[in-house]
């Protein structure tokens, strides 16, 4: 958990920037993503070279050959500014843009290709590379916190329907999807890659029977490192981030791939994932000539929170998952594009859940009201939804105010409590935050989704004093205030 010390470092790292001239905040967390990671090239090199010389061997595939150990964190922070902005700027820049055979294959260097550094001053460079040494990176889970806590000045979020997902939303869909060892999971609008992040994390956590790691078992750490973590975006500088951010969060080679999910260049990428995490952008209509056809075939509109879902399924095997968020309105929409792609999650899939959360959630950069959608792939003849589990989240730990302050009531511990012990055979109560509804009601509803169609009010009854003991109790009140107004006339005469 970062500090408010911390936060406080960062804070001023952030003002350092915008005090000479580097304003944007994506611009701000690139350059600092930049540095971050050529620090973080150096403490791996360090950590390497440490392990060789207790076993007094040569360090194995070294980063830097003797010719570029001036480029290495350790080496270059003690120089004056003016050496230490050319050596970064003109060799160390470039060197993180390619890597070499550091991180051959990976798409990070794809993306790197146009990434441009923006600190010209030596005093600046100075500036910034002595706070950063100041703030421990050491470890990856503060590491990562900081970074996400960067991620989160994003407040300028919200451009064509992009909304930074909250870290603790994010958590929890992970965990009500659990994934495995050996899951493939896929964000197509990965931006910053917040899901695969914190799907990474919860990997990390997982116990074999005897309480090992279960990355240590043959072959699980390969695939965590190289074929596990997939993300979309057609956004240069969100795929440089989201690169950079799975790449510091120790995930060796991420697949982040330039790709509009929507559009023809998805076309292929089918059946290839176990797994999809995600919170698309919903930004209204797009030109229906622009639409990938594969999609239109599935559902007839232009409207992307409809889109996105038919895009979801195609990408997933058969048998794989999903947790996604919808604006509400793909819930209860009355359209006839609306009513299909229900339809085809209900009756050719299996809707195992639906999590209505309040619309305080994404404050401060919206009040718009969403919901968690969670479904299986299933195959042609399989059998699609028989039971649809309900969640009235009305709290998530946070104010629902543009504060967003702690606060004592949070639904999120149950939900992913009832949601691993759910069971649609036992009786369900439609006044609880929990319950399941069956698939022939939802059709006979025009397949409606919203918890407000289902759910139970329980009115308390109010038990009141019969007519003639209310109207006495009147009476004696109006004899009060008459011997008041008696003894308030007395004392003005």
């Amino acid at each position: 958990m970062i500090t408010g010390e911390l936060k406080s470092k960062v804070d001023k790292l952030w003002t350092t920037f915008w005090n000479n001239g580097i304003s944007n905040p994506l611009s701000v967390i690139e350059q600092i993503s930049y540095l971050l990671f050529i620090k973080r090239l150096d403490d791996l090199e360090l950590a390497k070279e440490k392990g060789a010389l207790r076993l007094r061997r040569q360090v194995k595939d070294p980063m830097f050959s003797a010719e570029q150990q001036h480029l290495r964190w350790s080496q270059f922070k003690n120089q004056d500014a003016e050496t230490m902005l050319a050596i970064v700027r003109d060799e160390a820049f470039p060197f993180i843009k390619t890597m070499g055979k550091a991180i051959e294959g990976s798409t990070y260097t794809k993306h790197m290709k146009d990434a441009v550094f923006l600190i010209a001053s030596p005093a600046l460079l100075a500036a910034v590379i002595d706070q950063i040494e100041q703030i421990p990176m050491e470890d990856r889970d503060t590491q990562g916190d900081l970074y996400e806590y960067m991620l989160s000045k994003l407040s300028t979020a919200g451009t064509n329907g992009q909304f930074r997902t909250p870290r603790h939303i994010i958590k929890m869909m992970v965990e009500l999807m659990a994934p495995g060892a050996r899951d493939v999971i896929c964000d197509p609008a990965c931006g910053t890659a917040g899901f695969l992040v914190a799907a990474a994390e919860y990997v990390r956590g997982l116990k074999t029977e005897d309480g090992g790691d279960v990355l240590n078992a043959p072959g699980n750490r390969e695939h965590f490192n190289h074929e596990m973590f997939h993300g979309f975006d057609f956004d240069a500088t969100m795929l440089r981030i989201g690169s950079m951010n799975l790449m510091l969060h120790g995930i060796e080679q991420p697949i982040i791939e330039a790709r509009d999910s929507l559009a023809e260049d998805h076309a292929g990428v089918k059946d290839c994932f176990t797994m999809i995490l995600a919170n698309p952008p919903f930004k209204g209509s797009l030109e229906q000539s622009t639409i990938a056809k594969d999609l239109t075939q599935v559902i007839k509109t232009t409207k992307t929170e409809l889109l996105f879902i038919p895009l979801f399924l195609r990408l997933l095997k058969t048998g794989g998952k999903g947790a996604v968020i919808v604006p509400d309105g793909v819930l209860f929409g009355s359209s006839k594009a609306h009513q299909e792609i229900r339809e085809v999650l209900v009756e050719n899939h299996k809707l195992d859940g639906v999590i209505s959360m309040p619309s305080g959630v994404f404050k401060p950069y919206a009040g718009v009201s969403t919901a968690i959608l969670m479904f299986t792939k299933v195959g042609v003849k399989a059998k699609g939804t028989d039971f649809v589990w309900f969640y009235d989240m009305t709290a998530d730990g946070l104010s629902l105010d543009d504060k967003r302050q702690p606060v004592a009531a949070n639904d999120i511990p149950d939900i992913v409590t009832q949601w691993q012990q759910r069971d649609p055979q036992q009786e369900s109560d439609r006044t609880a935050k929990a319950f399941f509804v069956p698939r022939e009601e939802i059709a006979a509803n025009a397949y409606d989704l919203s918890i407000n169609r289902y759910k139970e009010i329980e009115y308390e009854e109010v038990q009141y004093e019969p007519p003639l003991v209310i109207l006495k109790t009147l009476r004696s009140l109006e004899d009060e205030i008459r011997q008041d107004l008696d003894a308030l006339e007395e004392m003005l005469r």
